[in-house]
């Protein structure tokens, strides 16, 4: 018998898996249409808003995981970050130390986790519909929110801003027409302290505000030790540093300390005005991410290796080139940012209105690196860092229809910004005896504009069609300055101080979309578009060379899908399903050889250097078999081949190497809500997320590839609500299993320094958390 491949059985069984529940579907009793569509059935009815209008979940015929507050708070997610653990093919990951309060994000293996301004984001990020530009600050807290929206596969045409893996899209609660507040209090492990708080108030008729804000504190959990102090009598000959304490611990990594606040007026006279202003501000001081040298291949720096919660990193720099005495760059991150936007909808006629979308958006991040996370360089190895970020954008939307047969949207998009990176540099150990030691003020400045219109046409019943077209028109400039610690021209950069580069680029993206109800209970539909993730400039250029030649253009997708979205058995079981191939072309990478741009120099420069398939699937579940009792699910799988790679890429990454990990993703959840009349009500709840092996990338140019190995992490929490269900306690564990994995690591100068060190989660966790409802 010939054997199969594994993706043969994967699109095998998806396609039988769907069969199935089309059979059922179409079967169920006539009995129970009525009842499925007035009903809420397993789990809650989600409206969401991706094709720019309010239609249900299950009506979309798109990938979404939509999850709303309560969900959230049922499995103890507080930030963004948490939201990838059920949504499948989705990651999201808070970057390490060297890039700052940043969020790595990619859907179905496209996206972008390097904070530099110089790139785009390739999942675009939307709070209240305004579009957050770039992965700094991307950390958002889950303040006051009525759902999140994680929508898979290109999203050009749905979204103002183009979006070549997906989009994510955080709704807050808006103002209402009723007095009404929350407060909730949390402790818990390593002295959590967490304070959350909303309030929504009448003003007038048809004047409504709402403000609601958090603070959260946590101690960290990776010990930054003086080696000096731990090892009195180390062979390196390291001195006790004086800032340490008793304990030898100078700091402790992985700590929380955000706070943020955010208010909102809303003014609705009547159907025809809904105009709502936000304004938000939050500010975040804290130590480093939670991480520790895990690969040592020097003699040198062998003793560097700590443990699993606990590093020797010094963040000191020695004396010498440009410095006449040793100093410290700080082990912190500190960010500052606010926001503020109009979002209004004013109705024109029973079938046209107009939507505007106006925002503004300002922060500062100042971090601290050290590139060696040891403490016996006797050579240059850290940075610092400031970042400051200001952007603007207007959306408008026309939204219209013909009768029931036509809906359509006509829209332009604009937005504009300027990044400002400072950084100072003491990379001595690049080219020991040269004093490799700069600093960096480039501003870095992009604008892009758009026109995009969809349309929606039902002619028969039971079936849409959609198209949707987008033009997209990009410019951006990036100035590079370097100049030695005293302020004149660089000494081994000086050829770069002044030079700028440029990116000009325009696409146009489609999608067409076909969906058919079989029945109240079964909607499938097929898809194709198409996506991009803008192109640019060389952000880490080391000659004018690499700066000037070194633009690269946008990288594309050509995204295909078959999905089914079914209710059945009463709606006690909700089953969705997906699959899709991504054609990938012009993927963005490093160059090992920039001799093709005019360059000898070592090579900093990206470009459009591959071409590969991604292929995969997704199902997502719910159920309530009996009253009280809800179980969710979802299982994704990733696979992938690269087609070409350019030779400058050099051996860096092979044409066989995986294009796209973890291949695995699952999850699952239970809960029982037990009704004890006037004592109220009982809730368990357990869940479980599985995160296959992913690539860490090989250490060394041709050699094998270092993989970051799968994990499973297990939540549980318990909930007491009072009868009137205005007052709950709950009892939460996170990380049940004390499971230790490592998300992340930085190795960009291992070929340097020697070292390699990574990212901890998080180990197990237990809070309590009280919330009253007023």
């Amino acid at each position: 018998m010939a054997k199969q491949s594994g993706m043969t059985v994967f699109w095998r069984t998806g396609l039988a898996l769907g069969a199935s529940a089309l059979a059922m579907g179409v079967a169920a009793p006539v009995m129970a249409q009525d009842k499925a569509n007035d009903e809420e059935g397993a789990g809650r009815e989600i409206v969401v808003t991706a094709q720019f209008r309010e239609q249900k979940l299950q009506d979309t015929p798109l990938s979404i995981t939509a999850v709303d507050s309560g969900l959230l708070e049922s499995r103890n997610q507080t930030d963004l970050s948490q939201i990838a653990r059920q949504a499948p093919n989705v990651t999201l990951n808070a970057m390490g130390g060297a890039y700052g309060s940043s969020l790595g994000a990619s859907i179905r293996g496209v996206g972008q986790f390097d904070f530099n301004p110089a790139y785009e984001p390739g999942v675009g990020m939307y709070i209240d519909d305004v579009y957050y530009a770039t992965l700094t600050g991307g950390i958002f807290d889950l303040l006051d929110l009525e759902r999140v929206e994680v929508l898979r596969g290109p999203q050009g045409t749905n979204t103002g801003r183009n979006a070549i893996g997906g989009a994510i899209k955080l709704f807050s609660k808006k103002p209402t027409d009723e007095n009404s507040a929350t407060v909730q209090g949390t402790y818990g492990s390593r002295k959590r302290t967490e304070i959350r708080s909303s309030a929504n108030f009448v003003l007038a008729n048809g004047l409504y505000a709402r403000i609601s804000g958090v603070y959260k504190h946590q101690n960290g959990y990776v010990d930054q030790l003086d080696y000096g102090c731990a090892k009195p009598n180390n062979p390196e000959g390291v001195s006790r540093l004086p800032s340490s304490g008793s304990d030898c611990v100078i700091s402790k990594f992985g700590e929380v300390n955000y706070s943020g606040i955010r208010g909102a007026l809303r003014f609705n006279p009547n159907d025809a005005i809904d105009y709502t202003v936000t304004a938000d501000y939050t500010y975040e001081n804290r130590t480093n991410a939670a991480e520790v040298v895990t690969n040592s291949t020097k003699a040198t720096t062998v003793n560097a290796i700590c443990g699993k919660f606990c590093n020797y990193a010094s963040f000191y720099l020695p004396a010498g080139g440009q410095v006449s005495q040793g100093y410290f760059m700080p082990n912190t991150t500190k960010f500052d940012g606010w926001g503020v936007s109009g979002n209004g909808t004013f109705t024109l006629s029973d079938s046209l209105n107009v939507q505007s979308i106006t925002a503004s958006r300002r922060y500062r991040q100042i971090w601290g690196t050290d590139d060696d996370y040891t403490p016996f360089s006797a050579l240059g190895a850290g940075g610092y860092n400031d970042l400051d970020f200001w952007f603007f954008s207007q959306e408008l939307r026309l939204n219209g229809k013909v009768g029931d047969l036509v809906d359509w949207t006509l829209g332009g998009f604009y937005s504009k910004q300027k990044s400002t990176y400072f950084t100072r540099q003491d990379i001595r150990y690049i080219a020991p005896g040269l004093n490799f030691q700069f600093m960096g003020d480039d501003p870095v400045k992009a604008d892009s504009k758009a026109l995009f219109g969809s349309v929606f046409v039902r002619p028969m019943e039971g079936l849409t069609l959609t198209g949707g077209l987008r033009y997209t028109d990009e410019h951006k400039d990036y100035t590079f300055k370097r100049k030695n610690y005293d302020g004149s021209k660089s000494i081994f950069l000086g050829a770069l101080d002044g030079v700028v580069a440029t990116y000009d680029g325009s696409k146009w993206d489609w999608r067409l979309s076909a969906d058919y109800r079989f029945s109240p209970q079964v909607l499938a539909y097929v898809t194709a578009g198409t996506g991009f993730k803008g192109g640019g400039v060389t952000a880490r250029p080391f000659d004018a060379a690499q700066a000037l030649n070194g633009s690269f253009g946008p990288e594309t997708v050509t995204a295909y899908e078959a999905g089914l979205k079914t209710d059945l058995f009463d709606r006690r079981l909700r089953l969705n399903l997906s699959a899709f191939i991504n054609d990938y072309k012009a993927i963005q990478l490093p160059l090992i050889s920039c001799a093709s741009l005019g360059s000898n120099a070592p090579c900093g420069a990206r470009q459009n250097a591959g071409d590969g398939k991604i292929k995969g699937f997704e199902v997502e579940m719910s159920a309530t078999p009996v009253e009280g009792l809800d179980i969710d699910a979802s299982i994704s799988h990733l696979y992938g081949h690269w087609s070409n790679i350019d030779a400058r890429v050099g051996n860096a990454i092979l044409i066989t190497d995986p294009i796209v990990s973890p291949n695995w993703k699952y999850s699952f959840g239970i809960q029982y809500k037990a009704d004890m009349g006037s004592a109220g009500s009982i809730t368990p709840r357990f869940d479980l997320a599985y995160t296959g092996k992913t690539s860490a990338g090989r250490v060394v140019a041709g050699g094998p590839i270092d993989y970051f190995q799968a994990y499973t992490l297990g939540n549980a929490r318990l909930t007491w609500r009072n009868e009137g269900e205005d007052l709950s306690i709950s009892l939460e564990v996170q990380n049940l299993f004390d499971k230790y994995y490592t998300p992340f690591r930085f190795a960009s100068v291992q070929s340097f320094s020697g070292t390699i060190y990574s990212q901890v989660g998080r180990p197990r966790e237990w809070a309590v958390t009280v919330k009253k409802e007023f």
